[in-house]
C-alpha cells in the first residue's frame, strides 16, 4: 500500500492546493488504470457524495494531477476536516473525517431576546441543528449574536461560546450571554446652528436623552436607522424654511469605556436664507404653459421650500404623464444670488414622445385571480399612456385588502419607441383572520367576540365573515357576505343575515328583552371614483319580551320592520387608526316604508383633522341626527339617537342624555333614559404626544370640548338644553388593542344627570 497525500488536517482550501503543489515531487506516484474505488471514514455522508466530487471513475487512468483535483474537491465540500488517497495495488482508498455537525444549539444568559429570534439569526449565517460544523463558523456566529445586542444597544454584551462532543460525532453548543446594561443616550449636540435653538432642533427627533417614559418608546437607545431619519427631518426642516445650502458637516457618535452610555453630535452648516425671486418656464409644454403655471408651487417673494420644488417637479411630470408623455423630464434649475440672498428657478421640461400602452401585465397574484386586479384598472390597454389613471389603478387595487404591496413598472417595448407595457408587481397577504376577543366598557361590560372572516373567498374578491358578540346589554350573530362586483360597472351586492338582542344601557336589574332576527341587501354604485352611494332594504321582526321594569315607551314597539337604507361615505384621513390630517364624512338615511312602522331617520357625520405641527393636531367632529313618524304615527323608540359617554358629550353616563320614560309597575315614580329622535353632538379635541413618548403616534393625550344632547321627536333642538364638558384623556394602541381613557368635569349640567367623570374603553383580543 502506497500513501501519497496526508498531512493536510486543518488546512483552508487554498493553503491545501498551495501545499499539494510543493509536495508534488515527493509524492509522486505513476499513472495506473483505477480497477476499484473505496471510501473509508463515513459516517452520515453519503458515499455518491464522495464518488460524485472525483475526477475520475473505475477504469480511468489516475496520475498526481488529478489527485490534486479530487482532494481540493472533497475540501471545497466543506464536510470534511481530513482527506487522503492511497494506492493499494490498482485500488484506490479515500480516507475522510468528517466534520463534527450540530446536534443543538442552546443559549443561556439571554433575556432581551427569545431564544427562537437568536436561533433565526444564527440560522441565517449557516449555523443550525444538523448542519457541519466548524470554528469559523462559530466565530460567524458570536459575531451575528453581538450583532443582535448592539442592534439594541447593548454594546456591553459578551458571547462565549462553549463546543461540547458528544457521540456519533456530533456537537451540542451553547452561547453564554453576558448581556451587560443598555447603552443609553447621554447628550444630543447640534453644533454650528444660529438661526433654530438647539431645543427646537432637538425637539424634531425621535432619538433623545430619555424620560420617564423612556422604558416603552426606548427613545434613549441609538440607532443609526433612528439617527439618518432624524437628520433626514433636520435637513428637511432648514430645507422648507429658506435654507437653500444647508448641509450636515459630520457625525460623531461616541460611546464611554463602560460602553453603558453615549453622545451624540451633529455638525451643521446652515448658510443663508434664501428667498424665491422669480420661476421661469422653458423648453416645449404642448402649448399649455398656462396650464403649466397654475401647478407651480414657488411663489415669488416667499422663503425657499424644497417641498415647493419637488410638488412642482412632480405636478408637471404628472400633467405630461397625463397627456401621454410617459417619459417627460422636467429639471429645477436654481440661479443663486448670494449677494441678495435670492433665488430665482427656471423650469425646463422636455416631454419627449407621447406612448400608448400595449399591453398590463400581473406579477405575484398566486391566490387572487388576475380579473380581480384588472377589474380596479382605469388605464386600458392600447389606450394613450394617462399617469393620472395609472395612479389611481394602483391606489384602487391597494385599497382592495389584499396585498402588502402594490406597484407598477413601466417598461419601453423594444424596436417601438411609442409603445410601453405596464407590470402590476403585488404581494399577497393572508385574507383569511379566525379572531376569538375580549373587551371591557362601562356602557357594554365585559363580552366576549368571535369572528371568523375572509376578505377573498377562494382568490375571487368577494367577502365573507361570521360576528358573535356577547356583551351585557348587546348580544349579536351576523352572517355577511358580498360581491364588490356584482355586476360589470363596479355595483355591489352585500347580504346580511343577523339575530340581535338588545337590553338599553339603561336597565336597573331588569330582565327585559328586545329581540331582532333580521335579513339585510345592499347595493352599493359607484357614482365617481371617490364617492360610493349605497342602497339598501331590509326586513327584521322585532319581540319585546316584557320582564320586569320594561319602560313603557318599549310596550308597544314590536311587530315588523321593513327598513331601506340610502347611505353615502368619504374617507380622506391618512389613518385610521391615528389620524393627524384629512376629513370623513358620512350620511345614511333609513326610512321604514313598509311593515307596522312608517319613519325616516337621517344622521349626518363629519370630522376634520387639522396638522398644526409634525407633533400636535386639532380634531373636530360634528354629529347630526333626527328621526320623524310618517303615516301620522310616532317615530319608534327602537330607533332612537343615545347620548352621553364615550363618542359623545363625556362626563356624561353611557346613554343618559336625553328624553326618559316611567318603568311600568313602579311605585317609587323611576325613569329610564330612552334616548330620542333628534340629536346633536360637537368634540372638539387638541391631540399631542404623550410626555416622555416623544413622536410616537401611538400613544398621545388629548385635551376635549364635547357639546350636545338628544331631544324628543317633538322638543325643539336648544342651545339652552345642551350640556357640555372639558376634560382629558389618553389614547394608546397598546400590544393588546386600543386603549382610550378620559376624565371630564361636566361644565354644563342640570338636575338629575348623571355625572361619570372617570371613562374608559378597552379592547383586546387573544
Amino acid at each position: 500500500m502506497k500513501k501519497i497525500k496526508t498531512g493536510l488536517r486543518g488546512l483552508t482550501l487554498s493553503a491545501v492546493a498551495t501545499a499539494l503543489l510543493a509536495a508534488l515531487p515527493a509524492w509522486a506516484a505513476d499513472p495506473f488504470t483505477v480497477r476499484d474505488i473505496r471510501v473509508e471514514g463515513l459516517q452520515r455522508v453519503e458515499p455518491g457524495t464522495v464518488f460524485a466530487s472525483l475526477p475520475f471513475r473505475i477504469g480511468d487512468l489516475y496520475n498526481d494531477e488529478k489527485g490534486s483535483t479530487a482532494i481540493r474537491s472533497l475540501f471545497g465540500l466543506g464536510l470534511f476536516t481530513d482527506v487522503r488517497l492511497q494506492i493499494n495495488g490498482d485500488v484506490l482508498v479515500v480516507i475522510v473525517e468528517e466534520r463534527p455537525t450540530v446536534a443543538d444549539v442552546s443559549f443561556s444568559g439571554i433575556k432581551e431576546f427569545d431564544a427562537d429570534v437568536l436561533k433565526k439569526s444564527l440560522r441565517d449565517v449557516g449555523l443550525t441543528e444538523g448542519r457541519p460544523f466548524d470554528k469559523a463558523l462559530a466565530d460567524r456566529a458570536e459575531q451575528e449574536l453581538k450583532r443582535q445586542y448592539i442592534n439594541r444597544s447593548m454594546y456591553a454584551a459578551q458571547v462565549v461560546t462553549t463546543v461540547t462532543p458528544i457521540e456519533r460525532n456530533r456537537v451540542n453548543l451553547n452561547f453564554s450571554v453576558v448581556e451587560g446594561d443598555v447603552a443609553k443616550i447621554r447628550e444630543i449636540h447640534i453644533v454650528g446652528n444660529q438661526a433654530f435653538s438647539e431645543s427646537t432642533l432637538r425637539n424634531l427627533f425621535d432619538l433623545d436623552t430619555g424620560g420617564w417614559l423612556s422604558w416603552y418608546t426606548k427613545s434613549d437607545r441609538y440607532s443609526r436607522a433612528k439617527l439618518n431619519a432624524d437628520l433626514e427631518s433636520l435637513r428637511s426642516y432648514y430645507l422648507t424654511r429658506g435654507y437653500l445650502e444647508f448641509r450636515i458637516d459630520s457625525t460623531q457618535v461616541a460611546i464611554t469605556p463602560e460602553k453603558e452610555a453615549m453622545s451624540v453630535t451633529i455638525n451643521i452648516t446652515e448658510g443663508k436664507r434664501y428667498v424665491v425671486s422669480s420661476v421661469a418656464l422653458e423648453g416645449e409644454y404642448l402649448g399649455k404653459e398656462e396650464e403649466f403655471k397654475t401647478l407651480v408651487a414657488m411663489r415669488a417673494g416667499e422663503a425657499y421650500n424644497a417641498e415647493d420644488v419637488t410638488r412642482t417637479v412632480k405636478a408637471f411630470t404628472d400633467y405630461f404623464g397625463a397627456f401621454g408623455y410617459a417619459f417627460a423630464q422636467v429639471e429645477a434649475t436654481p440661479e443663486i444670488d448670494r449677494v441678495n440672498n435670492r433665488v430665482a428657478f427656471v423650469l425646463r421640461a422636455q416631454p419627449a414622445r407621447r406612448v400608448y400602452v400595449r399591453r398590463i401585465n400581473v406579477e405575484g397574484n398566486n391566490r387572487t385571480r388576475d380579473e380581480v386586479i384588472r377589474r380596479e384598472f382605469r388605464q386600458l390597454e392600447s389606450a394613450w399612456y394617462d399617469s393620472d389613471r395609472i395612479r389611481l389603478s394602483r391606489d384602487r387595487v391597494d385599497r382592495l385588502g389584499f396585498f402588502t404591496e402594490v406597484g407598477i413598472d413601466t417598461e419601453q417595448v423594444p424596436g417601438s419607441p411609442d409603445q410601453v407595457d405596464l407590470t402590476v408587481s403585488v404581494v399577497e397577504k393572508p385574507t383569511g383572520n379566525l379572531s376569538i376577543g375580549a373587551g371591557y366598557s362601562q356602557a357594554d361590560k365585559l363580552s366576549f367576540i368571535g369572528s371568523i372572516k375572509q376578505e377573498n373567498v377562494f382568490g375571487s374578491g368577494n367577502y365573507l365573515g361570521l360576528d358573535l358578540n356577547t356583551s351585557e346589554f348587546n348580544r349579536q350573530f351576523v352572517l355577511s357576505t358580498t360581491n364588490p362586483y356584482f355586476t360589470a360597472d363596479g355595483i355591489s351586492r352585500s347580504f346580511d343575515l343577523y339575530y340581535k338582542t338588545t337590553r338599553p344601557y339603561d336597565a336597573q336589574g331588569g330582565d327585559y328583552e328586545i329581540s331582532t332576527p333580521g335579513v339585510g341587501v345592499r347595493f352599493g354604485v359607484p357614482f365617481t371614483e371617490t364617492d360610493t352611494v349605497f342602497f339598501g332594504v331590509g326586513a327584521e321582526r322585532v319581540t319585546v319580551n316584557e320582564g320586569a321594569e320594561l319602560p313603557e315607551a318599549y310596550r308597544d314597539q314590536g311587530g315588523t320592520y321593513l327598513p331601506a337604507t340610502i347611505g353615502w361615505a368619504r374617507d380622506g384621513r391618512d389613518s385610521a387608526l391615528v389620524p393627524s390630517t384629512g376629513r370623513l364624512q358620512r350620511f345614511n338615511t333609513e326610512m321604514g316604508l313598509g311593515g307596522d312602522r312608517r319613519y325616516v331617520k337621517l344622521s349626518y357625520q363629519f370630522q376634520q383633522y387639522v396638522p398644526l405641527t409634525k407633533q400636535y393636531t386639532l380634531a373636530f367632529n360634528t354629529e347630526l341626527g333626527v328621526g320623524k313618524g310618517l303615516g301620522g304615527k310616532p317615530y319608534p323608540v327602537l330607533r332612537n339617537f343615545y347620548g352621553g359617554g364615550l363618542g359623545s358629550v363625556r362626563g356624561f353616563e353611557q346613554g343618559t342624555l336625553g328624553p326618559t320614560s316611567a318603568v311600568i309597575g313602579s311605585t317609587t315614580g323611576e325613569t329610564v333614559n330612552i334616548g330620542g329622535a333628534k340629536n346633536f353632538v360637537l368634540n372638539a379635541e387638541f391631540i399631542a404626544p404623550f410626555p416622555g413618548a416623544g413622536n410616537d403616534r401611538t400613544l398621545r393625550w388629548f385635551g376635549f370640548f364635547d357639546l350636545g344632547n338628544v331631544y324628543g321627536e317633538d322638543q325643539k333642538v336648544t342651545f339652552s338644553d345642551m350640556r357640555a364638558s372639558v376634560g382629558v384623556g389618553v389614547s394608546w394602541i397598546s400590544p393588546i388593542g386600543p386603549l382610550r381613557f378620559a376624565y371630564s368635569n361636566p361644565v354644563r349640567k342640570f338636575s338629575g344627570d348623571r355625572i361619570q367623570r372617570f371613562q374608559f374603553q378597552i379592547g383586546t383580543s387573544f
